[in-house]
């Protein structure tokens, strides 16, 4: 999208939410805003009540939202009886016009009241702050799940894959764009512009984000690309100022090594698994020698179960591990701290493969997104992120998970049937290893 384009469309945007939201000054409660939306006829009309309603929401304070949303939970639920009642009619009539009635009563009332709130221009982007309160609240209230389901519900459909417009981020994107990547920024922070620039200036690094055309200056999710010459062992030299860049002929892999989800109103939307298969294939298109398309991921969990394991063992590796951990972040210059490399890679192992949820997927979370869409994991980094935040969660180990064009489909199937974890022999058996 050209810059003279993308000014006109967000000018546009502004000015027509502006009309409607100027004349958003109803005198009346929220709720009795929400119930007016639906005896009130007219689309204007509609568009100034759900307009008052998004206005009034943002001036109340967190103890009245929470009022609010129980008010919706409680009183625009669906009507049991009339649910019944209904199905047993379309099973005695099975007409369209039964099916339709079945099918609105089936649905609490709740939800299409979001949808007229989402009829008003810039509304999207204020029904995903709405719901960023909701799971705030929700922690306390358990009864506001219902209403969550309605927004997850409803999010999964605005926001699908045919919405989504995936662009690069570059030196050229627009600076207040630029700012949200830096503040968005989830696992390897972005100190300043001066790191900024150096992620996404030299040519052999790129950055893209999906974008929402209801959200045209929000990224939903973005992922950062190093591309370089074999598989890197540390994230420290991709992010290393003095790195020497290299040229388009070195480069044989892709390095995902920072995906980021930006927008804490949409949990539970899957934005991921479409933005690295469509970023691969626009790759490997620009880059006719990438061979690998790999991830330099961190392992979020890996200290807090080893701890929740192991605290107290009789085992004198893992015993050897923990005291050496206890030094925290400065246990990693200890003269002998390679003695402990293989003793971690097991526990690493171990708790890839042997840990799990209920559910019986993989503890990491990490794991599972990269897992569920179709990667194989595939090798262990030693001493990969000695950042403060990558010791503490991870005692310093990063892994590599390998998208694999020829079985990446294959992969997420046995993943998403079988729960199979496809990953490399070596790392069997390190799962297998018995420690001592």
């Amino acid at each position: 999208m050209g810059r003279i384009s993308y000014l006109q469309d967000v000018l546009s945007s502004v000015f027509e939410r502006g009309k409607i939201f100027r004349s958003a000054n109803d005198a009346r409660s929220i709720e009795a805003l929400c119930d007016a939306i639906f005896s009130e006829k007219g689309e204007v009309s509609g568009s100034k009540l759900a307009a008052s309603v998004l206005s009034k929401y943002e001036d109340l304070k967190l103890e009245q939202k929470l009022e609010f949303f129980i008010h919706l939970v409680e009183n625009f639920d669906l009507d049991p009886e009339l649910v019944v009642k209904s199905a047993q009619t379309y099973l005695e009539e099975r007409t369209p016009e039964m099916l339709h009635t079945l099918t609105k009563h089936a649905e609490p009332k709740r939800r299409e009241l979001l949808r007229r709130l989402n009829q008003v221009p810039g509304a999207t982007e204020k029904l995903v702050h709405m719901r960023e309160d909701l799971l705030v609240l929700m922690k306390s209230e358990s009864r506001l799940a219902s209403l969550d389901a309605d927004f997850e519900h409803l999010f999964a459909s605005w926001f699908n894959r045919g919405f989504l417009v995936l662009k690069p981020i570059d030196w050229k994107t627009p600076a207040n764009i630029l700012e949200k990547i830096i503040e968005y920024e989830a696992v390897h922070a972005i100190n300043d512009w001066d790191d900024l620039r150096r992620r996404l200036q030299p040519n052999d690094r790129r950055c893209f984000a999906f974008f929402h055309p209801a959200m045209p200056e929000e990224p939903l999710i973005f992922v950062e690309v190093a591309l370089t010459k074999g598989l890197p062992q540390s994230v420290t030299g991709l992010l290393a100022q003095a790195r020497a860049s290299i040229s388009d002929e070195e480069i044989d892999t892709a390095v995902f090594y920072s995906i980021s989800n930006c927008q804490k109103g949409l949990r539970g939307v899957s934005f991921g698994n479409f933005l690295i298969k469509q970023v691969v294939n626009d790759l490997a298109l620009d880059f006719s020698g990438l061979k690998n398309f790999v991830t330099l991921s961190p392992i979020p969990g890996f200290r807090k179960w080893l701890q929740d394991q192991y605290s107290d063992t009789d085992i004198n590796a893992i015993h050897v591990v923990n005291k050496a951990l206890e030094k925290d972040e400065t246990f990693f210059i200890d003269e002998d701290i390679e003695a402990l490399e293989k003793p971690m890679k097991v526990l690493l192992a171990k708790y890839f493969l042997h840990a799990k949820r209920p559910d019986g997927l993989p503890l990491d979370p990490v794991s599972r997104f990269h897992l569920g869409n179709g990667a194989s994991l595939m090798r262990f980094n030693w001493m990969a992120d000695i950042s403060e935040k990558g010791l503490q969660q991870s005692a310093g180990l990063m892994v590599n998970y390998k998208y694999d064009l020829a079985t990446v489909e294959d992969n997420h199937e046995s993943y998403a049937r079988e729960k199979k974890i496809n990953t490399t022999r070596e790392i069997k058996a390190l799962a297998n290893t018995e420690l001592k």
